[in-house]
C-alpha cells in the first residue's frame, strides 16, 4: 500500500461534497471480494468475526462468508500456496458510529489475529491501519466520516487504481460516480451500501496475480458471454492464469487487475 495513495483517500473522505447517484439498469452485479487464502478457515474465522459475517455456501467449495444487509456481496477465500509479497491494491476501511466502537473494532481484530502496521500514515488522520492474519492491510476509520455516513460497517473497498479504472468499474457495475476529483474516483450502487473508492496516481507495483479480486455474475436477463463482451468493449481483456476449464471468465480491467466473470445468478 503505497503511503500517498492511503494519506490522499482518508483526506479525500472528509470531504462533504460528492455527487448523488442515478439509478442505472444492471446487468452485472458483485457477487463477491474474494481473497487467495494460505489457510481459508482460518480467515475466514477473522473475517467472520471482525465484520460479524456468517458462513455460506460456495458452490465451488471455497471457503465463504455470507454480506449483510448492506454490502450484498460475499467474502470469498480460496487456497493458494504462495505467500503474500506486495501490498494489496485493494483493502476494507471500516466505519465507526463512536470512539468507543472504534476501539472495540481494533480490539476484536487483534484479539483475532491481526496486527499493527505502518504504511505512512500520519498521527493526526486518526484511522488505524491493521493486517489481517495473513498480512492483507485494513483501516479502522474514526467517527464522524461524512463521505462513509450511511454506507454500513463496511465502509469501502477501497482500491489503488487510475482515474480510468474508476469509470470502467462505474459502467460495468452501473454503479454512479459519487466522486470524481484530482484524479481520485468512487462508486457506489444505487441501493447504497459500501463504496468502492480509487486513489488515483502514482500506482503502487502490481504483484503477478492480485491476491485480492472482484467476482462478478451476470444479472437480470443477461448472459455471461454478453457482459463478457460489454467489458470487453469496455476495455477490459480475457486472459488465461493456467484456470483451466472453469464455469468462469479470468479478465483484467484496464490498470491490469484480476476479477472474474461467473455465469447467471439463479
Amino acid at each position: 500500500m503505497a503511503p500517498r495513495a492511503l494519506v490522499t483517500w482518508h483526506e479525500l473522505l472528509c470531504h462533504a461534497a460528492y455527487g448523488t447517484p442515478s439509478l442505472t439498469t444492471v446487468s452485472l452485479n458483485l457477487d463477491a471480494v474474494t481473497f487467495d487464502a494460505n489457510d481459508p478457515d482460518r480467515l475466514a474465522r477473522f473475517w467472520g468475526g471482525v465484520l460479524g459475517w456468517g458462513p455460506t455456501h460456495d458452490p465451488e467449495g471455497a471457503a465463504a462468508l455470507a454480506g449483510s444487509e448492506e454490502a450484498r456481496f460475499d467474502l470469498r477465500l480460496r487456497p493458494t500456496r504462495q505467500p503474500k509479497t506486495l501490498p494489496n491494491r485493494i483493502h476494507f476501511d471500516l466505519t465507526s458510529a463512536s470512539a468507543d466502537e472504534m476501539q472495540e473494532t481494533v480490539a476484536r481484530a487483534l484479539s483475532l489475529g491481526a496486527t499493527h502496521i505502518d504504511v505512512g500514515q500520519r498521527p493526526e488522520e486518526g484511522h488505524v491501519v491493521l493486517a489481517d492474519p495473513e498480512g492483507n492491510e485494513f483501516c479502522v476509520l474514526p467517527p464522524g466520516n461524512r463521505f462513509l455516513e450511511g454506507c454500513g460497517s463496511l465502509g469501502a473497498v477501497n482500491c489503488d487504481g487510475s482515474q480510468e479504472v474508476g469509470y470502467f468499474w462505474s459502467e460495468a457495475l452501473g454503479w454512479p460516480l459519487v466522486w470524481d476529483q484530482d484524479e481520485e474516483t468512487a462508486i457506489q450502487a444505487p441501493r447504497g451500501g459500501p463504496k468502492m473508492a480509487w486513489g488515483g496516481p502514482p500506482l503502487m507495483p502490481k504483484p503477478p496475480k492480485n491476491r485480492i479480486h472482484l467476482d462478478l455474475v451476470a444479472a437480470g436477463d443477461s448472459d455471461q458471454w454478453a457482459e463478457v463482451a460489454r467489458l470487453e468493449s469496455l476495455g477490459a481483456r480475457r486472459i488465461d492464469i493456467g484456470q483451466g476449464d472453469v464455469a468462469w471468465v479470468v479478465m483484467t480491467d484496464p490498470d491490469g487487475n484480476e476479477f472474474c466473470v461467473l455465469g447467471s445468478e439463479s
